[in-house]
């Protein structure tokens, strides 16, 4: 999925691990990303909860897609800082699933909270 994911790629998204509804993203801030407010644009902070959502919810094999996500922004990021995404499946029935991404600073500051909902779709992730 990764050889795929041209958008975290080009933000410098990395994957440092994946596992059974689970999933740890970080990207570190570039000036680039920066508000008028001298803070982390929130859509990158979303981009960054969405990524590691997304990992997440196709860490099974199955095709998984986005029927929704909300996220509340507790504190700025900053330049310079590494954010770091943690996904956690919350409930998995029929073709849906919930879960919850916290993401941090590298001092573990909580920058945002994420809630998405998938919808599992036809298909695998690796494979024909």
């Amino acid at each position: 999925m990764y050889a795929r994911d041209a958008a975290a790629k080009s933000l410098g998204i990395e994957i440092d691990e994946v596992g059974s509804g689970y999933a740890r993203l970080s990207m570190k801030i570039a000036a680039s990303m920066m508000n008028g407010h001298d803070f982390v644009h929130g859509g990158f902070i979303f981009t960054l909860a969405d990524t590691a959502f997304a990992y997440a919810c196709n860490s099974r094999n199955e095709r998984n897609v986005a029927l929704g996500a909300q996220i509340s922004f507790v504190a700025p990021g900053r330049v310079g800082s590494r954010l770091i995404a943690v996904a956690l499946e919350r409930s998995r029935a029929g073709r849906t699933g919930v879960f919850d991404v916290e993401v941090q600073d590298e001092n573990g500051a909580t920058i945002a909270l994420f809630r998405g909902t998938s919808y599992r779709i036809d298909g695998t992730v690796i494979g024909p």
